[in-house]
């Protein structure tokens, strides 16, 4: 009988580590991770509704498309709640379509990744003023939606072993 695929979403603010740990979960597990894709989508902040609404979609379609190459652990680097945020903080509202596509995949574990690690600009990253405030909003739309989370914390030796200690749990 085989297990059923786990799915896993690295979560939390930018610049706390969550594509650097995707990848070295994926390669402990011997499986596949999906990129933020809105990297590939856009070259700035400046975003209409519509570009918000495009990210949340392929988002989703990338993650659909990675399941079957995935080995019982899908390790997700962003959701479409982030897209919201975003589209919240950044336009002051998100396009209603994202709430309905947040319900279209749904995670096992979320890890919200704390911002107790240096913030590095990128270009695309620009909210490094105002980290604690954005945390607080990923936490905080954990928790309105019920959603269970597993703090990370610490250097990037603690936070590679705080999730797979979780993960080890759900497999």
């Amino acid at each position: 009988m085989t297990t059923p695929l786990k799915r896993i979403c690295l979560y939390g603010p930018e610049s706390v580590g969550k594509t650097t740990l995707a990848r070295q979960l994926a390669a402990h597990y011997q499986t596949v991770f999906v990129p933020e894709v809105a990297r590939d989508l856009i070259t700035s902040n400046e975003l209409s509704p519509a570009d918000y609404e495009r990210i949340g979609y392929a988002q989703n379609a990338a993650i659909r498309a990675a399941e079957s190459a995935a080995s019982r652990v899908l390790i997700c680097d962003t959701d479409v709640i982030t897209t919201i945020l975003y589209a919240e903080i950044y336009l002051g509202e998100a396009p209603a379509v994202l709430f309905e596509l947040e319900k279209e995949v749904l995670f096992d574990r979320y890890f919200l990744l704390d911002i107790d690690v240096p913030w590095v600009a990128d270009g695309l990253r620009d909210l490094g003023h105002r980290r604690q405030e954005i945390y607080d909003r990923f936490r905080q739309a954990l928790d309105t939606r019920g959603i269970d989370w597993v703090p990370v914390r610490g250097d990037w030796a603690e936070r590679f072993q705080i999730v797979t200690a979780a993960i080890d749990e759900l497999l």
